[in-house]
């Protein structure tokens, strides 16, 4: 007897299944093998109400399924091409992906990645090798590189009209046999097959609609090439030199080439008069990693000046001094600001160094080509309880600070940069100073604020410190460089670095222009006159883009 009620159910859910699972047909031939069942039994009056409404959603989804992983299986197995792109042999792929863009993989020095489009469907650029025939050419007869960026623009176009038609085919192929696999009904095959091609056409058409030629402005670097942003230029460059897509494209095989060519002895840079490097690190918390960081990034970008803002120690106490001695050595006069974890006594000793600025009370110094201004946190927590007075005490502070920036400004020294650690008393500054720099949040913001200045909030450099090891997963490491105008001392670009944490290896540079940069396609207009006491050391030529066959009077570094 207890059996029944088992035996029951199981009969219910296999033929539940078989709704959902068999063909249509077989519901048509069970309605005709019972006309005799009255109204309101079977499957209306077990609810079956709902069946006919879901099971067509069911079959929807479950065809949308089998497309996309047809599809999908159609470009793994033959939605990619081999073509020529100047001097190098390269593969192009189209992959799904929820972003889309771009991916130019260098093997074996890392990727550049370009936010290019925004589509289901991501570019792959695989670099297998480089020619050597066609680069012996080049090297041999440099007066070929004027003709490289015709070469390439026709080697793309032509590789991406090839690729388009071969992902038509693997897609459309894929989703087909996939759905006669499934279905085992031919109509319903080619209904899945119609379907890939329809959405692989909606894919198209949102690529080339939300096409950006300008993502080049702002590529991703990883791998060894994160130390390579040579590849698109240096600061003055990227606002005057990427104006056609194509232009920069054929740039970029030169340079790559030049790359594979140089091997190990990657070509360094010279430096250029006209822009002005600063090191934005913060938060190092003790780290002592953090200054071997700092002194390679010194050294690989040729940095004018490093601005720390503040919280390099952790309790501020007098045995930790000693940690702050390297500073003396890292090759480039250090601007520094108190944090909340750094106190009087360290504020003492950093004072004694001959290459350390100290600010505070909205002190201004001039130092590498530039007038920076600050001041330090107004609360000091080593032990991590909140700091007093809060957000109101960290404002009131800025208040000054802003108060201090417009005294200097009357007196016709403006500054052109200024540092505090708080983000809540760096904001204040706004319309006071073109471009403030503060820390305190492990995280970078970048914002442009309502009365023109822009605020940069560094992460930690330390990667967290040694508190870090107390977290469970490692804080990664922040520094920035930014590219100073010498003759209007405004941003005109700059470098997000980002280091793996504990135990990590990683490396990623991404480059960023302001905005104003980026509409006008151009640098800012030079002032009419310098400030008094300041550097007039004039800006070079504005147009100082080299041929293609020379290199960049100063290219960001080369590993």
């Amino acid at each position: 007897m207890v059996r029944v009620p088992f035996r029951a159910a199981a009969d219910r859910v296999r033929h539940r299944l078989s709704q959902l699972v068999g063909p249509q047909s077989r519901g048509r031939a069970s309605v005709r093998a019972h006309p005799r069942t009255p109204a309101g039994t079977g499957a209306a009056a077990s609810g079956g109400l709902t069946g006919p409404v879901r099971r067509p959603a069911l079959r929807a989804l479950g065809l949308l399924a089998i497309v996309v992983l047809g599809a999908w299986l159609g470009l793994l197995a033959v939605g990619s091409i081999r073509t020529p792109v100047g001097p190098m042999d390269t593969n192009m792929t189209l992959r799904p992906s929820l972003t889309g863009g771009s991916k130019i993989n260098v093997a074996p020095l890392g990727a550049l990645e370009l936010d290019s489009h925004v589509a289901p469907l991501r570019l792959d650029v695989d670099v297998d090798r480089l020619d050597p025939e066609r680069s012996q050419a080049l090297v041999d007869q440099p007066e070929r590189f004027a003709g490289l960026q015709d070469e390439v623009t026709r080697d793309v176009a032509a590789g991406t009209r090839e690729l388009a038609v071969r992902s038509c085919v693997a897609v459309v192929s894929g989703a087909t046999a996939l759905g006669l696999v499934v279905y085992r009904r031919p109509r319903r095959a080619l209904a899945a097959g119609g379907l890939a091609l329809t959405l692989l056409a909606a894919s198209g058409v949102s690529a080339y609609a939300t096409w950006n030629p300008k993502s080049v402005l702002e590529p991703k670097f990883s791998g060894l090439l994160s130390s390579a942003p040579s590849l698109v230029g240096d600061a003055r460059s990227i606002v005057t030199e990427f104006d056609i897509y194509q232009q920069e494209l054929a740039r970029l095989v030169i340079n790559v080439t030049k790359l594979y060519d140089a091997a190990s002895t990657l070509p360094v840079y010279r430096p250029d008069p006209g822009t002005i490097r600063v090191l934005h690190v913060s938060d190092i918390h003790l780290n002592p990693a953090a200054w071997h960081i700092i002194a390679s990034l010194v050294e690989q970008y040729e940095i004018d000046v490093i601005v720390d803002s503040g919280d390099t120690m952790d309790h501020g106490s007098a045995p930790e001094n000693g940690f702050l001695d390297p500073i003396r050595h890292l090759g480039a006069p250090y601007v520094w600001v108190r944090g909340n974890h750094d106190s009087p006594v360290t504020q003492t000793y950093l004072e004694k160094f001959e290459n350390v600025h100290v600010l505070d009370d909205g002190k201004a110094v001039d130092v590498g080509g530039l007038r920076i201004a600050g001041t330090g946190d107004v609360s000091f927590t080593p032990d991590r309880t909140a700091p007093t007075g809060g957000k109101e005490a960290a404002r009131l502070e800025g208040a000054r600070l802003a108060s201090a920036l417009r005294d200097q400004e009357h007196a016709g020294t403006p500054a052109d940069i200024a540092v505090a650690h708080d983000p809540n008393t760096a904001r204040e500054t706004d319309g006071t100073v073109p471009l403030v720099l503060s820390g305190h949040l492990h995280r970078r913001i970048n914002e442009q604020l309502k009365l023109g200045t822009r605020l940069k909030v560094e992460g930690s450099t330390g990667g967290g410190g040694l508190r870090a090891v107390q977290n469970d997963k490692p804080e990664k490491v922040h520094a920035s460089v930014l590219y100073m105008d010498r003759s209007t001392r405004r941003l005109q670009a700059w470098d997000e670095i980002t280091l793996g944490g504990l135990g990590l290896t990683t490396a990623e540079v991404s480059r960023h222009l302001p905005e104003e940069n980026l509409k006008q396609g151009s640098p800012a207009s030079p002032s009419p006159s310098p400030s008094p006491g300041r550097d007039s050391s004039p800006s070079p030529s504005q147009d100082s883009s080299p041929s293609p066959g020379r290199s960049p009077a100063r290219p960001t570094p080369s590993p």
